[in-house]
C-alpha cells in the first residue's frame, strides 16, 4: 500500500508553488496521512519563506477540499503540524540552506525534486542554473548531509528532443540518437555570455538608444523617470539577448527550446554527480488541468495551451501550426501527481537510477486535428463576446506549417509599428488618442501571437511517441485500493470528456473572459474609477492646468498678454514670428519642459507687472474662462466638497492663475523675479515640472499629515507620469497618444472631458485691444 510504504516518511519537495509541486503537497498530505511533508521555498524579496508558503501554497484553492473535509481549525492544525518550511533556492550551490534547514532536509526519506523555470523562453543562464544544476545541486546537498534519501527528479518527457518515432524511459545517455554534449561546458557558455551581453550592453552607442526609446516613449517625463526607464530597458535588452540564445543553443543541439535542452542536461549532471544518492526520474509530458483530484478542472496559472486556446477563442489567432495527424501528449495534472507518488513509494531500483514516463500517446494518443475539432466545436456551442456583446466567431484551422504563420504575423508587426509611429507623433489627444492605445494593445496580441506560434509550434508538430511501458508496469503491481486513490493508467482517459467538459470549461474560468453577451451587472469600469477617485476615504487631489482643466497653454497666455497693447501692423509681425518660432518651441518643450518654460519665460524680461496682474484677469475670462473644460471645474469642487485637500501644480505664471487660486486650497506655481516694477524675465520660483511634481506632492502631504497612497492626481501627458505615479489614485485626463497607452496598459483610470459648448474659438490667441 502507498500509503503504508509512505506513511512515518518525511517527504521534501522543492517547486511546491509551482503547479506541480502544489498538487504534489496536496496529495500527500490528503492521501497519506502518517507523513510530513518539508517544503524547500525561495523567499521572496519582501517575503519570508513562510510567508510565501502559505500566501502562494496553502491558500491556494487546491486545499480546499482538505479544507472542506477536515474543517477550517483541523486543517490549520494539521498544517502547523506536517507541513514544514525551508527557506532555500535551488539556483545558488548549497541551496542556500542555514543550519535548520539542513538539519529538515538532512531528516527527510524522500525529495521529490519538481523545482524548475519551465518557461520556454527563460533567459539561457536562468534555465541553467535552475533546470540543469537545480537537481545536482539537490543530489550534492544529500551527500554532504550524509543523506540515504531518496531523489525522485520531475524531468520533462520532451528531453527526447526533435526525434521520431518511439522514445524509450531511459537514461539519454543509453538511448540512441542523443546528442553528446558536456554540461560543464554549458553552464560556463552561459555564465560567460550574460556577462558578455551585460558588457554589450553598455557600449555607449547601446546606452544612447535606450535613452533615446525611453524618450520617445515617455516624453519629457524628468531625467530621473527617463534614466530609470533607459536602465530598464538595457537590462530587458540583456534579457533578450538571453532568451535568444537559449532559444539557438536549443535549436542548433536538436532541442524545441531552452526548457527541455537545459531539462536534458540536467538528467546528466545529475547521473554523473549524483555519487551514492539512490536517484529516479519521472519524466511527463505537458501537464494540463485535473481531471478529478483535487478537484474537476484544478489548475494553476496558464500552461502551455491555455493561452493559445483563448487567443483562438477571442479571435486573435487565426491560424496556428501542427500536423493534424500528430500527437499533443497532454496529461492531467492529477494522474502524473499520482505517478510520482506511486513511483517514492516503489522506492529507488537496486539496479541503480530508472526513468518513468507519464504521457499519453503511446496508449492513450490525443491527435492534434481531433483536439482542434474539439476546441472549435466547443466554442463555436459556448462563444466568448465582445466588447459590444456579440458573439466572437471562431474559424477553422487549415493546419499551415510554422513559416507560414509566423510570416504573416511577422507582416502584421510592421504595419502596426508604422501605424504606431505615424500615430505617435501626431498631436492629437483625448478619445483620438485612445486610438494609440487600441493600437498598441493590437500590436501586444500579435506580439504574443508570434510568441505562441514560436514556443509552441514545436510541441504541435512533434513526432515522438513517448514509451510508457515502466510506469505501465508498476500501475500493474498495485493493488485496487491504490488504484482508486493514486490513478494514473492513461488508457482510461475520455479524451472528450476531459476536454469539452473539463478542461475548456476551467480555460475559461481562470481566464476571466465575457462570456455572455447581455450587459454586466453593476458599475461599469469607468464608474468604477470615477466612484474610487471621489471616495471620502481619499486625502488629496492635485490637478495639473494645461489641457487638464483648460484647453491652453504659456504660449497661449503670452501671446494674448503680449498682443493686448501692439496696434495692428506690430500685432501681424507677432504673430508671424510665433508661427515660425512654433515647430522649434514644440520641440523643445518635448525634450524638456523645465527648460522651454525658463527659455520661453524670458520674453517676460522688462514687462511691466502692474498692468500684466490687471490685463491677467481680462486674460482669464476672454481667454482661459472660455476655454476651460467645464466638468474639470466641477471635479474640483466635488473634491473640496467632499473634504480633499486640493492643489493646483502648474508650470504658469503666478499672476495668470491668480484668478484661479479661489478654486484651490493652494497653488504651486511659477514666478518671475521683479526690479523697479517690471519683471526680469528670471524665474524665482522655479516651475514644478517631471520629477519637481512628486517632490512638491509629497513634501506637501508630508507637512499637512495626507497619504499619497490615499490621493488622486489629474494630469494629461507623459511629462506628468512622476506626478501620476506618486499617487494610489492616477487619472489622465484628455491624455496624449503616449499617456493614452500607459494608461491602458496600467489600468489607470481616464476623463475625457470637454470645453463648454458654444464657446468662442479665436483663430489666434491674440488680446483684444486695450
Amino acid at each position: 500500500m502507498i500509503d503504508e510504504a509512505l506513511g512515518g516518511q518525511r517527504i521534501a519537495v522543492t517547486g511546491a508553488t509551482g503547479f506541480l509541486g502544489t498538487a504534489v503537497v496536496e496529495r500527500l498530505l490528503r492521501t497519506v496521512p502518517g507523513c510530513e511533508v518539508v517544503i524547500l521555498v525561495r523567499p521572496g524579496r519582501r517575503a519570508s519563506a513562510a510567508d510565501r508558503a502559505r500566501r502562494e501554497i496553502v491558500r491556494n484553492d487546491a486545499f480546499s477540499r482538505l479544507r472542506d473535509e477536515w474543517g477550517a481549525a483541523a486543517f490549520e492544525d494539521e498544517i502547523a503540524r506536517r507541513l514544514h518550511v525551508v527557506a532555500a533556492d535551488v539556483a545558488v550551490d548549497g541551496l542556500g540552506l542555514d543550519d535548520e534547514g539542513r538539519a529538515q532536509l538532512g531528516g527527510c526519506d524522500t525529495v521529490i525534486h519538481s523545482a524548475a523555470s519551465v518557461s520556454f523562453d527563460s533567459p539561457l543562464d536562468t534555465a541553467v542554473e535552475v533546470n540543469l544544476l537545480g537537481p545536482t545541486r539537490m543530489a550534492a546537498a544529500l551527500q554532504e548531509l550524509g543523506s540515504s534519501a531518496h531523489l525522485v527528479a520531475i524531468s520533462t518527457a520532451y528531453v527526447a528532443g526533435a526525434r521520431r518515432g518511439r522514445a524509450p524511459e531511459a537514461p539519454l545517455s543509453e538511448t540512441p540518437f542523443s546528442t553528446d554534449v558536456s554540461w560543464r561546458a554549458e553552464v560556463e557558455a552561459a555564465r560567460r555570455a550574460r556577462a558578455d551581453f551585460d558588457a554589450e550592453s553598455r557600449r555607449p552607442a547601446h546606452l544612447a538608444r535606450f535613452s533615446r526609446a525611453a524618450r520617445h516613449e515617455l516624453g519629457a517625463a524628468g531625467t530621473p523617470l527617463l534614466a530609470t526607464k533607459a536602465e530598464r530597458r538595457r537590462e530587458q535588452w540583456v534579457v533578450d539577448r538571453m532568451v535568444e540564445a537559449g532559444r539557438a543553443r536549443a535549436s542548433a543541439l536538436g532541442w524545441p527550446d531552452a526548457y527541455a535542452y537545459t531539462k536534458s542536461l540536467g538528467e546528466r549532471a545529475l547521473l554523473e554527480s549524483r555519487g551514492d544518492v539512490p536517484v529516479t526520474i519521472v519524466r511527463p509530458s505537458i501537464i494540463e488541468s485535473a481531471l478529478a483530484e483535487p478537484y474537476p478542472g484544478w489548475i494553476r496559472g496558464f500552461r502551455m495551451a491555455e493561452p493559445v486556446i483563448i487567443s483562438y477563442a477571442r479571435g486573435l489567432l487565426r491560424e496556428f501550426p501542427g500536423l493534424p495527424e500528430g500527437i499533443v501528449d497532454v496529461i492531467p495534472v492529477d494522474y502524473v501527481v499520482a505517478a510520482v507518488i506511486a513511483v517514492a513509494a516503489a522506492g529507488p531500483s537496486p539496479e541503480g537510477p530508472t526513468v518513468f514516463q507519464a504521457a499519453t500517446g503511446n496508449r492513450n494518443p490525443l491527435r492534434y486535428r481531433r483536439l482542434v475539432d474539439l476546441v472549435h466545436d466547443y466554442f463555436t456551442e459556448h462563444p466568448l463576446y465582445d466588447n459590444d456583446g456579440q458573439p466572437i466567431v471562431v474559424r477553422k484551422w487549415t493546419f499551415p506549417g510554422r513559416g507560414r504563420v509566423q510570416g504573416q504575423l511577422q507582416r502584421s508587426l510592421r504595419a502596426l509599428n508604422t501605424a504606431e509611429r505615424v500615430l505617435t507623433s501626431l498631436p492629437v489627444r483625448g478619445k483620438r488618442a485612445d486610438l494609440s492605445a487600441q493600437l498598441e494593445e493590437r500590436k501586444g496580441q500579435a506580439e504574443r501571437a508570434l510568441g505562441y506560434v514560436e514556443l509552441y509550434g514545436a510541441y504541435a508538430e512533434t513526432e515522438a511517441v513517448f514509451d510508457d511501458t515502466r510506469l505501465q508496469a508498476l500501475w500493474s503491481t498495485l493493488d485496487p485500493a491504490d488504484r482508486a486513490t493514486f490513478p494514473f493508467d492513461t488508457s482510461a482517459i475520455d479524451w472528450t470528456h476531459y476536454v469539452t467538459d473539463i478542461h475548456l470549461p476551467s480555460v475559461v474560468h481562470h481566464a476571466r473572459v465575457r462570456t455572455t453577451g447581455v450587459a454586466r451587472e453593476g458599475l461599469s469600469r469607468h464608474e468604477r474609477g470615477r466612484r474610487a477617485v471621489l471616495s471620502p476615504d481619499r486625502h488629496m487631489a492635485a490637478f495639473d492646468l494645461e489641457n487638464t482643466l483648460i484647453a491652453s497653454n504659456v504660449v497661449e497666455s503670452y501671446a494674448w498678454l503680449a498682443t493686448r497693447h501692439l496696434p495692428d501692423d506690430e500685432r501681424a509681425r507677432f504673430t508671424a514670428r510665433m508661427l515660425r518660432e512654433a515647430p522649434s518651441l514644440l520641440k523643445l518643450d518635448r525634450r524638456d519642459r523645465g527648460d522651454f518654460l525658463r527659455h520661453f519665460y524670458r520674453r517676460y524680461d522688462g514687462a511691466p507687472a502692474a498692468r500684466l496682474e490687471h490685463d491677467a484677469w481680462e486674460l482669464f475670462s476672454d481667454l482661459l474662462l472660455m476655454k476651460s473644460f467645464p466638468a474639470g471645474i466641477r471635479r474640483v469642487r466635488e473634491h473640496r466638497r467632499l473634504g480633499h485637500r486640493t492643489v493646483l501644480i502648474t508650470g504658469a505664471l503666478d499672476f495668470v492663475v491668480a484668478p484661479l487660486r479661489p478654486l484651490f486650497d493652494d497653488v504651486v506655481c511659477a514666478s518671475l523675479g521683479r526690479h523697479n516694477g517690471r519683471l526680469t524675465g528670471e524665474l524665482e520660483t522655479a516651475p514644478p515640472t517631471g520629477e519637481a511634481r512628486a517632490l512638491v506632492m509629497a513634501e506637501y502631504a508630508d507637512a499637512e499629515g495626507l497619504s499619497l497612497v490615499e490621493s488622486v492626481a489629474y494630469a494629461d501627458s507623459a511629462s506628468d507620469l512622476p506626478m501620476l505615479e506618486a499617487v494610489g489614485h492616477p487619472v489622465a485626463v484628455n491624455p496624449e497618444t503616449k499617456l493614452a497607452a500607459i494608461a491602458r496598459k496600467r489600468g489607470w483610470h481616464v476623463e475625457h472631458w470637454a470645453k463648454a459648448p458654444g464657446a468662442r474659438r479665436a483663430p489666434l490667441p491674440i488680446g483684444p485691444r486695450a
